[in-house]
């Protein structure tokens, strides 16, 4: 697969007078781990039922596999693997019923990961998964979509009031497939530090727009935490240019997000902004920095 799992131009979506999604575009690359930060209401629930053919877009384009979203069927989900927070499952249904009875719908099912997957999560074949708590279905849901190694594995706020432990189940499982496959990943979630340590490319979602769609590792290196002294607390105040995200200033110290930082040329010019400079020092900024910097961005 050289095309990207996912690729999505100028996606629109209009509940009536709400504009959910705005020109939003995004590009999954083969065998990356996507992660899709954003508080509730940002839209990315709305981004993922459109690229799962749950609802349709009201305009732009997207792209799952290479075909278009909106063209998806059971065929294609053959090869998608897809769990939401609030998916159901057959309650009925024991963890050993529900995988025999999704066996036969997988050409690719791989019943040798099946059974390493029901040992790794510690899940109970012969209950009912109406007798499950929470993170218990949820990891039997990652199971039956990861156990026919799909191309592509979407993942709707998979961590959402789970437990430290079945997070950590859950967690090991995912990236233990993953690590031995070429399938992508697609994962909305709010928790920042997950995305941080899981994820190769990271894109953020303020309300309806996309603010950030690139690689973990560039990102995390043009962000910067700049700190600048000033001659004095009474020296007037300085344009820092329009790289400079946030300014908070405190007497003679300003605290600065950078977010093109290019080294001794970012400090140069921020020296010669003002005479009242004297001396600048950066500082690396963790992923979870870098998302509160851009959240208290105003979006046009």
């Amino acid at each position: 697969m050289n095309q990207p799992a996912i690729r999505v131009e100028h996606l629109s979506k209009h509940f009536r007078a709400n504009e959910a999604l705005k020109d939003v575009a995004l590009s999954v690359p083969p065998g990356s781990i996507y992660g899709l930060l954003g508080p509730n209401g940002a839209g990315k629930t709305t981004l993922i039922k459109i690229l799962m053919n749950l609802i349709d877009a009201s305009g732009g384009r997207a792209e799952v596999l290479g075909t278009p979203s909106s063209k998806l069927n059971w065929k294609w989900f053959q090869k998608i693997g897809y769990v939401s927070e609030n998916q159901k499952l057959p309650e009925d249904m024991s963890v050993a019923q529900l995988l025999a009875y999704l066996q036969p719908y997988y050409p690719s099912w791989d019943t040798k990961l099946c059974s390493e997957l029901l040992q790794q999560l510690d899940l109970p074949v012969d209950r009912k998964l109406k007798n499950l708590s929470r993170g218990m279905k949820m990891k039997a849901a990652l199971l039956s979509s990861l156990a026919f190694r799909p191309e592509l594995l979407v993942l709707d706020e998979p961590f959402s009031g789970l437990d430290p432990v079945v997070r950590e189940d859950f967690t090991k499982g995912l990236l233990g497939t993953v690590a031995d496959s070429s399938g992508a990943v697609f994962m909305s979630s709010q928790d920042v530090e997950e995305v941080e340590r899981m994820c190769d490319w990271v894109g953020i979602m303020k309300p309806g727009h996309l603010f950030i769609s690139e690689p973990l590792d560039q990102l995390l290196r043009r962000f910067r935490r700049i700190e600048v002294t000033l001659a004095s607390g009474d020296a007037p105040k300085i344009d820092w240019g329009a790289d400079v995200l946030q300014a908070e200033r405190s007497g003679a110290t300003v605290n600065l997000v950078h977010q093109h930082f290019d080294g001794e040329a970012t400090l140069t010019d921020l020296r010669q902004r003002s005479r009242d400079v004297t001396t600048t020092d950066d500082s690396p900024m963790t992923l979870r920095e870098i998302y509160l910097a851009i959240a208290r961005v105003r979006t046009t």
